[in-house]
Formats: structure tokens, sequence, C-alpha cells
């Protein structure tokens, strides 16, 4: 019988730890095991497993290359697997910095299934500092929390990841004010995602979850965006379109865009790259676009049955007869936000009726070397 193991995220390591403390003691004969990542950069980590009461066993790993794919890979599931016999619950509580995505799909193996069920995936906030952190663009190497040598990861960009994967979203610390503002931010960042405080934490050892299903929760070309909202300051607007951007005026409205709004992401077409969905990803005022595939429209039909059920829906669901499932489809988020300008903005970009493109395209500076790399 496999033991349910229950991720535990978050970048505000005091409410990641009253998570996790909660779960123990309402859960008795579970174990919690952590890995300290502050000195991952010279290849050491220190990984402590506990109970309720007491701690059971600390340790220094050493690693051949040290970053979280090795801790996971190398200690942290062959642990999971020594502690499973013994343990009703196991609680993983995860490093400041760690995304939740890579440790669940480590987890939810073919070689770990019949020992492991991965059943729940909680990312703790504090609900304090999580309003404004979800704002601060500086790397993780100068707020001293980087997970590798060389992480080139935010501090927003990691923080957006973590509550926008979890299936449950836990808020600790704080006053009554800051508890109703967090919640009125991640009724805009994920509103599809249940939101508890640290005293009514949800149920963690029910079925197992699929990380497919999971990821295409995330994934560009599948995600659950966002849809219009107002929450007293905070507003989110979506944009689609079904025509094809210019790609020269598009690349200069890049910076308007992503200092207008706090979060933006989505899925969109360049006129020089009709065959190509992209992605847009945007928080804290640090943009990323990369090539997510082909879409649907610009693959033989017989292609089809090699990608995704929900992708073939979600493409479904998109479907234009003149082009196919392209769409612009963009949303953002931030205090205030004038919609309208933010809309017209995005309208100027579009190519328009006749108009010729020349050969001219900056996103190849991004998209191509990326593909090269």
């Amino acid at each position: 019988m496999p033991i349910p193991v229950v991720l535990v995220a978050g970048l505000h390591d005091a409410a990641r730890t009253a998570t996790v403390d909660e779960l123990l003691a309402r859960h008795p004969g579970s174990v919690a095991i952590h890995h300290d990542l502050g000195d991952i950069t010279h290849g050491r980590v220190r990984r402590t497993v506990r109970d309720a009461g007491r701690v059971l066993d600390t340790a220094d790993v050493h690693l051949a290359h040290g970053c979280v794919t090795c801790t996971v890979r190398e200690d942290l599931l062959p642990q999971l697997v020594l502690l499973a016999p013994t343990a009703t619950l196991l609680i993983v509580d995860l490093w400041d910095t760690v995304e939740p995505r890579s440790v669940a799909e480590a987890i939810d193996c073919d070689e770990a299934r019949e020992t492991l069920l991965l059943t729940a995936v909680l990312t703790a906030l504090d609900a304090e500092a999580m309003p404004d952190d979800i704002t601060r663009g500086e790397p993780l190497g100068e707020v001293g929390k980087p997970a590798a040598a060389g992480d080139q990861r935010y501090l927003a960009e990691v923080l957006a990841r973590q509550l926008e994967y979890a299936t449950g979203l836990v808020l600790h610390g704080g006053d009554e004010d800051d508890h109703e503002l967090s919640r009125r931010v991640l009724t805009h960042l994920a509103p599809l995602t249940p939101v508890h405080g640290v005293a009514a934490l949800p149920m963690v050892t029910g079925p197992a979850l699929c990380t497919a299903e999971l990821a295409e929760r995330v994934d560009p070309s599948t995600a659950r965006l966002p849809a219009d909202a107002r929450t007293e300051e905070i507003v989110t607007t979506v944009w689609r379109n079904r025509r094809p951007l210019h790609p020269g005026r598009f690349f200069e409205a890049v910076d308007e865009l992503v200092t207008e709004s706090v979060r933006s992401r989505g899925r969109f077409w360049l006129a020089t790259r009709p065959g190509r969905l992209l992605a847009w990803d945007a928080v804290a005022g640090i943009v990323s676009v990369e090539d997510a595939g082909p879409w649907l429209a610009a693959l033989p039909e017989a292609a089809w049955d090699l990608v995704s059920p929900a992708r073939r829906a979600a493409a479904a669901l998109e479907w234009d007869p003149e082009h196919g499932d392209r769409v612009q489809h963009l949303v953002f988020t931030g205090p205030d936000l004038d919609v309208e300008r933010l809309h017209g903005l995005l309208d100027s970009c579009l190519l328009a009726e006749g108009e010729r493109l020349g050969h001219d395209d900056p996103f190849a500076l991004i998209l191509d070397l990326k593909e090269i790399a």
C-alpha cells in the first residue's frame, strides 16, 4: 500500500514551517523531511527528518553536482522510500526557492509508484509579505536564496510558479488586513486554487494527483488562465484577438506592457511565425518569451493523435475557420490597470489588413538563440 506524500513549498520559511507543524500534529505517525540548500553552491545539503515531537535524523549530504535535481534524485527519493514503511504520511518541506513541479514529477514516477502516492501540493505564504514579494524583481543570488550555483531566476518569478502550480494555498502570519489583501491578490493570480489558513488545512491524504494534469494547468498551450476581474484596486484584464501580431511593433511595446502590470501570461502568435505557439510570461518587470511548439493548425491531422487529449480539447474550444487554434490570449494583472489604454496598445500591435511585412523580426534574437541553445 503506497504512503501518501504531500509537498509543502513556499518562499516564506515561517509560513512553511507552521504548515508542516500543523500537518505533523494532525496526522499521528507522519514524518517530515527537509533539505536545507543554503550551502548547495558548494555541493553540500543539510537533511533533517522529524516527526511532531522531535528531530529523528540529521545528515550532511554531499552531491556530485549542486542542484535541486541532484538532491531529489540522489537523496530525497531514496529517503522517502526508506521512511515509507513506518510512516502514515510523508511531508516534503521544500526549501525556500524550490519550485514544486520538478519535485512532484520526480515523485510521481514508475519506480516509486508502488511505495509513494503524491496526494497534495501546498504552497505556504506569509500573508504580510506575499503582496510585496510578488512585485520583487531581484535575482535570487542578490537575496541569498539561489537553489543552485548560477541560479538565474528572480524572486517574484519563483513565487508565481509556487502559487500557480499548487493544489492548495495556505496563509500564515500578518493581521486580518494582511489576510484580506492576500486573498484579493490570490483571487487574481490563482483564482481556481483554494486558499486556507493554517488552522483549516485541507485533507491531504486523498486520491493520487496526476502530475500530467497539474502540468496542463500551467503549460502555455493548455493553461487555465484567469478571467477578467476587479477586486477594489486590483484589476485583471484579458486581451484576445485572432489576427497576427506585427513582430516589430509588439517588440517595441514589451517594456510598457511589463511595467504596466505586476503579472501577465498567456499565448500569442507572430505574423512572421504563423506555425509556432509562443508563450508570454512576465512578473515584476521580468519577461520571458518562449517557443512552446506548433499550433495544432500547423500540424497534419494525422499528428494530432500525438498530442495530449487536453491539448486537443483546448484547440477545439479555440478553433476558428480561418486561423485554427491560433489566438492572441494574454492576461494582465496589476493595481489600477488602465484597461482601455492597455488594450489599445495591444490592438496597435496587430498586423493591419493588407499590411506587408519586412524581413526584420526582433524576436529572432530571443527565440532563435534559445532554439540553437
